[in-house]
Order: C-alpha cells, then sequence, then structure tokens
C-alpha cells in the first residue's frame, strides 16, 4: 500500500512541475518579456516569429539570440525523420525569408499540420543576370531554382524560431501587438 501511495504522490508532483513549467499565473503576477519580431513568408502570407537560439555561433551573435550547438542534432532527427522544417534566407538580406510551415490553425489544438519550431537555414542566392522578384512561398523558391534563377545551400545551422502569429491572424494566447 505504502509504495502504491508513493507512485501516486510521485506521478502527482510530476504532473505539478510540468504544469509550473508550461503556464505562468494569470493577473498582476505575469511577467512580460518583449521581443524582436520578424515576418516571414508563408504560402504567400506572412507569418510572425521570434528567434530565441541558433546554433552557430556567428549567427546567434549577429541575431541576439542564444548559441545553442545542441540544436544541430536536430537536423539528424529520429529513426532517420527530421526534426526541422527549412527556411529559406536570402545571403543579401534582400527579403524577408521564406518557412516551409507555420501552424494552421494558430491553437494548441491543431492536429495534422507539419510544423516545427526549428529551422534549418536553407541559403539563397540569386543567380547574377536573373531579375530578382520577391519570392513568397516555398514553391516559389523551388520554382526559381529549378528556373536557374537562385542558388539553394543548405547549411548546418539550427534556428528555433517560433510562430507567434500565423497566416490565420490568430497568436498564441498572450501574444499582443
Amino acid at each position: 500500500m505504502k509504495g502504491h501511495l508513493r507512485g501516486r504522490m510521485a506521478a502527482l508532483l510530476m504532473a505539478g512541475m510540468m504544469l509550473g513549467c508550461s503556464t505562468l499565473p494569470e493577473g498582476p503576477t505575469t511577467t512580460e518579456i518583449r521581443l524582436p519580431l520578424s515576418r516571414a513568408w508563408f504560402n504567400g502570407q506572412t507569418v510572425e516569429y521570434i528567434v530565441t537560439d541558433v546554433s552557430d555561433a556567428a549567427m546567434a551573435s549577429m541575431m541576439g539570440a542564444h548559441h545553442a550547438p545542441r540544436l544541430r542534432a536536430a537536423i539528424g532527427g529520429v529513426g532517420g525523420r527530421s526534426l526541422v522544417d527549412r527556411v529559406y534566407k536570402f545571403a543579401d538580406d534582400a527579403q524577408i525569408s521564406v518557412f516551409e510551415s507555420a501552424p494552421l490553425p494558430s491553437s494548441p489544438d491543431r492536429q495534422g499540420v507539419h510544423y516545427s519550431p526549428l529551422w534549418r537555414v536553407v541559403e539563397v542566392r540569386w543567380v547574377p543576370g536573373h531579375p530578382r522578384r520577391e519570392l513568397r512561398s516555398e514553391e516559389d523558391v523551388l520554382a526559381a531554382q529549378d528556373r536557374g534563377e537562385v542558388r539553394l545551400t543548405p547549411l548546418d545551422v539550427v534556428v528555433n524560431c517560433p510562430v507567434i502569429r500565423s497566416v490565420d491572424g490568430v497568436a498564441l494566447r498572450g501574444a499582443r501587438p
């Protein structure tokens, strides 16, 4: 009986600890942090995201994010399946990045949508002599590559960029413009 009670107490303690890590109390004790908000394209519409962690030290410094070299291991994935999506970053910052996925709808109960806040950086460079234009989706980027207009170089850099406001206009709970 004591072992059973001890197991239940341990389970309750663990549940309480997990809940404590997942939410902040509502009301006057809630703390706020301001982070730079960035925009990217996803399927022709903009999404808003924050950058918190980068596997590459130089890029982390440039972006004002944590240097988190262990994120690089996410490229290998689990069971041969990658844990990262692609973010197409333009080498000359001529335009905002393009994301492979976004959470749709923006809510905790969304189902069946391919989305990860971990992104493998794919550098996009325009080939000289080709007219530049804004690419607004992964399909646009891949079509430009097929036409020889851009070169894509997957980098061994992973960034943690959670989408805060998705194309449906819904933001994470508690996020304010």
